[in-house]
Formats: structure tokens, sequence, C-alpha cells
């Protein structure tokens, strides 16, 4: 059984995220009641599961703004689970798993994944990578609406369509794709996205930021709006 690593001391509740109902899937009974206990001690609601199956029930039956998801499962497992999730919801997604191998990361990012944390883990760090996805899911510029050719981007909604069709995001899709598109034509490497976007250091390194990237040029079916600057990094191509 792994064992999650020892938790310290609680911290009070930011403003972001204060009462969100995080959805929980975690089979290891231990690691679910201590992840739950210190969830709600920082102000979140828990609804913990302990297969994905309940899950995809669950998932339906509350106002759901985060899921926290191992992938070592009973019956379907994580990966299966998220791909799932991904078809019907952009519900920023956490994946939990001892395995801390690349392909598994990358394999997580692909089906749909905003981020991933190994086991053994802090509960502290979880807590805070929750309350920096909600963060950045739930905050709001002076100007909420962008474009870049027929690329359109709505920050208040978190709504983008491509030639007047929606198109769906995750949440990290989402905000790497605004972070570009708000710096239009600015040079970012990797490394500045990590620290941008995901706004802490990052177990998956800077593969991360080129499995999303070549997400989004899939899901918006303009590979041009995002360039690959050889030696440098990424930018959003003026139009």
């Amino acid at each position: 059984m792994t064992v999650v690593a020892a938790s310290a001391r609680s911290e009070q509740t930011s403003a972001a995220g204060a009462g969100a109902t995080v959805l929980l899937v975690e089979d290891e009974r231990s690691i679910g009641a201590l992840l739950r206990g210190y969830l709600e001690r920082d102000g979140y609601r828990v609804v913990w599961v302990r297969s994905g199956e309940e899950a995809l029930i669950e998932l339906v039956r509350h106002p759901v703004r985060m899921v926290v998801l191992d992938i070592g499962l009973p019956g379907i497992d994580g990966f299966d689970v998220c791909r799932r999730i991904r078809a019907g919801s952009s519900v920023p997604i956490v994946m939990l798993t001892a395995r801390d191998e690349e392909a598994d990361r990358v394999a997580g990012l692909e089906v749909g994944a905003d981020d991933y944390v190994p086991k053994p883990f802090s509960p502290r760090e979880l807590a805070a990578r929750i309350k920096a996805i909600l963060r950045r899911t739930e905050s709001r510029s002076s100007e909420q609406s962008f474009s870049v050719g027929d690329v359109e981007l709505r920050r208040d909604s978190r709504e983008v369509k491509v030639a007047g069709e929606p198109v769906d995001l995750t949440a990290k899709e989402f905000d790497l794709l605004a972070w570009l598109v708000e710096h239009n034509g600015i040079v970012f490497s990797r490394e500045q996205l990590l620290d941008r976007v995901w706004g802490m250091a990052y177990h998956g390194g800077t593969r991360t930021v080129d499995v999303h990237v070549a997400q989004l040029r899939r899901k918006l079916g303009r590979p041009e709006l995002i360039r690959t600057v050889r030696g440098a990094g990424y930018k959003a191509a003026r139009q």
C-alpha cells in the first residue's frame, strides 16, 4: 500500500474555491480518509468515492468544481474515468498515481488531466494545487474577450469558439490558450509557461507544455495559431 507523506497543519482557506465541491476518487481507505479530512478542514465540500463507476454517477449528482482522481482504481481505471469525464465536462482534474514515469504523466495529460501528482505526496501540496487551479479558473481580467483570426476567447464565460463554433477545452488548455492569446506575438519559454500557467513547480516537467500545445492545435484545428519558435518556446501568431 502506498502511503501519503505526513501532512502538516492545514492552512486557512483562501477566497479562491472556498466551499467548492471536490469529487475525490481514491480506493485506498487510509489515503481517502486523510485527504477528505484535510480538504474539509481547508473549507471544501468533499464527495469521496472508491471506484470509477461511482465517480461517474456522483459527478452528475453534485455541483463538482474539481476532481481528484487516482489512476489505480478497481474496475475502470483513472485514465478511462478521465476520458469519460472529458467527453462531457471541462471540470478540472488532478490525477494521483503511484507511478512517476513520464509515459504515465503524458498519458494522463493526453486524456485531459489538468495536473498530475505522484504518490507519496503532501496533502498540503495537493491542497495548494487545487487552490491554484481554482484560482486560475475563477480569475477575471478587466478585458474579457480576445480574438486571433477566427478564434475567439471569453474569460468571463471561459468559452472558446472557432469560426463561431464552440470548442471544448480542459481548464488547463483554456488557461494556456488565454495566456498566449492575451500576450499575442510574445515568445514564452516552456519554463516561463509552466510558471505563469501552472503557477508552481510541476512534476511533469516541460513536456507538459508540449502536450497541451499539441492538444490545443488538434482541438482548435488551427495549428498555425500557436507557433513553435525553435530554441525559444511558443507564441500566439499575430493575425
